[in-house]
Formats: C-alpha cells, sequence, structure tokens
C-alpha cells in the first residue's frame, strides 16, 4: 500500500487552517457591526468611488450578477447602499453607498486592520512583509482575481 500524506504536509491545508481562523474572527467581528463578510467586501468595494453598475461590481468581486443583487438587496434593507436608475440607460441601475453606509466603512476597515495585526503578532514586520510578498506572488502567477467573501 503506497503512503500517504498527512494532511499538515499539505501547504494548502495549512493556508485553509490559518484563512479559517482570521476569516472566523473577522467575521464574528463585522457581524457585531450588522453586517457579514460578503457585505463588507461589497461596501469596502463601493467605498470612495461612483455609483456602479451591479454587472460591474459583479465582474470586480468575482460574483455572479445574481449573488451581487442579493447581497445588495440586504445591504439595500440595512440603509447601507442605494440602487438609482442610470440615467444613460432606463433599464440599468446604478448601486452607490448610502450616507451611513459610507460612514460604516472607516469603522469595519479598522476591525479589518485590528484583526490582521492581531493575528499576525506572532510575526516580525519582516516576516509579515514577506508573507504578503509570497502570497502576492502566487495571486499574480496564477491570475486570481475574485475577492474572498466567505
Amino acid at each position: 500500500m503506497a503512503a500517504v500524506s498527512d494532511l499538515t504536509a499539505h501547504t494548502g491545508y495549512l493556508l485553509r487552517m490559518v484563512s479559517n481562523a482570521v476569516s472566523q474572527e473577522f467575521a464574528r467581528k463585522v457581524a457585531g457591526e450588522g453586517v457579514t463578510v460578503a457585505e463588507w467586501v461589497m461596501l469596502r468595494s463601493l467605498y470612495g468611488g461612483q455609483a456602479v453598475a451591479p454587472s460591474a461590481l459583479a465582474g470586480r468581486m468575482g460574483m455572479t450578477r445574481g449573488a451581487i443583487s442579493k447581497l445588495a438587496d440586504r445591504l439595500v434593507a440595512k440603509g447601507l447602499i442605494e440602487r438609482a436608475g442610470n440615467p444613460d440607460d432606463k433599464r440599468a441601475q446604478r448601486l452607490s453607498l448610502s450616507t451611513v453606509g459610507a460612514e460604516k466603512v472607516p469603522a469595519l476597515a479598522h476591525l479589518a486592520d485590528e484583526n490582521d495585526a492581531v493575528f499576525l503578532a506572532a510575526l516580525t514586520g519582516k516576516e509579515q512583509e514577506r508573507l504578503r510578498a509570497l502570497l502576492q506572488t502566487l495571486i499574480d502567477k496564477h491570475k486570481l482575481s475574485a475577492m474572498p467573501v466567505d
């Protein structure tokens, strides 16, 4: 019988373990602010920009238009984003942050920064820089562009 490698021998498994821990803690923190991680990603994607078509946002976030629509419905219901008609195309809509949503993004970004700082405190500054560089190399090499939302 062939030898079977241990789960921890797989770098992907280790990456997932770390990613899950960081993501689950962040999800807990943003839930305390009344949003999900996917909602936070959409809010941050809209922050500081012009109103955008849902299809463009779907492309930017690597999600389907249906998923964007459901996410937008939840955020509209929470008063964090607004839908408006497109003056150039009466059939189209545009999404933008509401005033409340725009005010909420910096606080949520602070939670994300804090979450990273706490988790990565186990590494030196140089190690953190190296880890980011290595991850960016993998992202670039494999042309990864979909935003992680779950």
